[in-house]
């Protein structure tokens, strides 16, 4: 008989935390972000302009239990998930602090990069000392942009730049609010790619993605005509 495999998170940075009981449920999910502009004294209700998709969602809960197991004190497990919610100690050294990237490993299932969102403990047995030998952990995570989609690093381009190949229903908001998170970028975009008439982009058209810190912050907000 196989022997039972069990779940392990991992980081980029070569930690790892092994579960010895696996999640009952792991839950994933996905958004998309749409955007309606009201108008004072309309009559209808306004159309909703698609903006971009969000990043995958990951959840699940985590069960510690060294009471049956005999490992004790499960505090060393709990710790090291809450530390994964803080910058790691090479990147304190760099201008962007960053908490480790982690991905979910089950047998041969490996989920996409995420960083810790939130991390929720709660202790339900305990030795006579007040050790906790029993523990529920509720993780909740969310995918890396550099995870989601085609972010593969342009072969033969500078270093930290990607490239994205405009499809048809996309605009320069849309792409902005999927790599940025904020679809007030596209005009920092259009200017990184040297794009004067923003409503003239077709599909077709290759983007250089640089990164967000090469970008200069927006002063204004989408005007409706972009896309």
């Amino acid at each position: 008989m196989r022997a039972l495999d069990h779940v392990t998170l991992k980081t980029k940075e070569g930690q790892q935390l092994k579960c010895k009981f696996n999640p009952k449920e792991i839950t994933v999910a996905k958004s998309a972000e749409w955007h309606a502009t009201p108008a004072k004294g309309a009559k209808k209700t306004p159309t909703p302009e698609f903006v971009g998709a969000n990043q995958r969602t990951l959840q699940m809960e985590l069960f510690f239990d060294g009471w049956d197991s005999g490992a004790g004190d499960v505090t060393a497990d709990v710790e090291k998930l809450f530390s994964w919610t803080c910058p790691t100690e090479k990147s304190r050294r760099t201008p962007k602090p960053q908490p480790p990237i982690v991905v979910l490993h089950w047998g041969s299932v490996h989920y996409f990069e995420v960083y810790l969102k939130s991390v929720s403990a709660k202790y339900t047995m305990f030795t006579p000392h007040g050790e906790p030998i029993r523990a529920t952990v509720t993780v909740a995570c969310e995918e890396t942009p550099m995870s989601a989609g085609a972010q593969n690093p342009t072969s033969g381009g500078l270093a930290g730049r990607r490239s994205h190949l405009l499809t048809a229903g996309e605009s320069l908001a849309s792409v902005a609010f999927a790599e940025y998170r904020s679809a007030a970028m596209w005009r920092a975009l259009a200017d990184a790619n040297g794009i004067d008439d923003p409503t003239r982009v077709r599909p077709g058209t290759t983007l250089m993605i640089p990164p967000l810190n090469e970008l200069r912050q927006p002063v204004a907000a989408v005007p409706e005509s972009v896309g």
